[in-house]
């Protein structure tokens, strides 16, 4: 119901992955909520922004910039989108990749409309002179266009209409004060709670046709990462499991075997999440173990293990990173049914005085 787009392709082949492949995009745009109304999840947002939005439209005003941020697929272009139709306005999609010349930009601002909603995604990535143009855009509605080159360039001011830019980051840290401080309302997208991912798993279940039990439901949310994408797309790898192997009606039992097929546990890890676990543990004792000597245990290139693996591990408690390296926790040992060895003090990759 409530996603975005990125572009991590190791993140994109797994079914916890929280990245849009093709087919989530394209059933999305059928699940995504309207308005605000239909919006589940994220409370404070979804106040904050009303009032912000309402107000625009009492005044008869463009709504104040927007930056949204949070991890991917919490709902940033799904509320890029409703912000447009509330305020009744038409909306352009593009991303901060795609402009990596101030020229680019211009183009794209030059040809808005007024009040439009531009949504730039992953905002943070845009190029430095791009970004420079978007300060005055922001501000005063007005870019300089250079002609020529050397001393013979000319910068010929052009106006712009009043829009409303929607930015969207994973990353906020990276984005620079200056064009922070442009933006009129910021809003951080939390993290889902197994309560409000039920209820986007039901209302899918219903767009998609799917029977569904209030178990069944609850067990694919248990297992979603607090992440509506990833609920559905659990719900679609379920659905056609239900459809297959059982008369079609999504109970608890049904979940549970179906996504045992797909190798998410009750917790949400996936066979990359485990075997990150099983290496540091089995092989190096609980850690604690570099991230290189850990990616080679598992097969997997560093930044795949560093980026889409610990972020959901660290988050979930079953491992730490340290100045010395990565860590297990008890909660790790726990949850893979394995009894830490007698040097291990819980988890915090140290040992007690000469090694008692």
């Amino acid at each position: 119901m409530n996603w975005d787009e990125t572009t991590d392709p190791a993140a994109a082949e797994r079914l916890v992955g929280s990245v849009a492949d093709r087919e989530d995009q394209a059933v999305e745009a059928a699940l995504r909520p309207k308005d605000l109304g239909e919006f589940i999840g994220q409370e404070k947002v979804r106040e904050q922004l009303d009032l912000v939005l309402r107000a625009a439209r009492a005044r008869g005003a463009t709504a104040d910039h927007v930056l949204l941020s949070g991890a991917p697929g919490l709902g940033k272009t799904t509320l890029s989108m409703i912000i447009a139709a509330e305020m009744g306005a038409p909306i352009r999609i593009t991303s901060g990749p795609a402009i990596q010349h101030a020229g680019d930009l211009a183009a794209i601002l030059s040809s808005l409309q007024e009040g439009e909603v531009l949504f730039l995604d992953e905002i943070h990535r845009m190029s430095r002179p791009a970004e420079e143009m978007l300060y005055m855009a922001m501000e005063d509605f007005r870019v300089d266009v250079i002609v020529g080159k050397g001393p013979g360039a000319t910068a010929i001011p052009l106006e712009l209409p009043p829009f409303t830019l929607v930015g969207a980051t994973t990353r906020a840290g990276l984005l620079p004060p200056p064009l922070r401080d442009r933006f009129g309302f910021t809003a951080h997208m939390e993290f889902y709670g197994p309560a409000e991912l039920e209820r986007v798993v039901h209302r899918s279940a219903a767009l998609l046709d799917v029977g569904i039990e209030t178990e069944g439901a609850a067990e694919i949310a248990g297992r979603s990462r607090g992440t509506p994408r990833i609920a559905n797309r659990l719900l679609r790898r379920v659905r056609d499991y239900a459809q297959v192997k059982a008369d079609g009606v999504v109970t608890r039992e049904i979940a549970a075997a179906a996504l045992a097929v797909y190798e998410v546990d009750a917790r949400g890890l996936d066979r990359l999440d485990r075997a990150v676990l099983q290496a540091l543990l089995k092989l190096f004792g609980g850690g604690p173990v570099g991230l290189s000597t850990l990616a080679v245990a598992v097969g997997e290139e560093r930044e795949t293990v560093e980026e889409v693996a610990e972020p959901f591990l660290v988050r979930e408690g079953l491992l730490a990173r340290t100045p010395r390296g990565r860590v297990a926790t008890p909660a790790a040992w726990e949850h893979l049914g394995l009894t830490p060895p007698r040097s291990s003090t819980g988890g915090n990759g140290q040992q007690g005085l000469f090694g008692a």
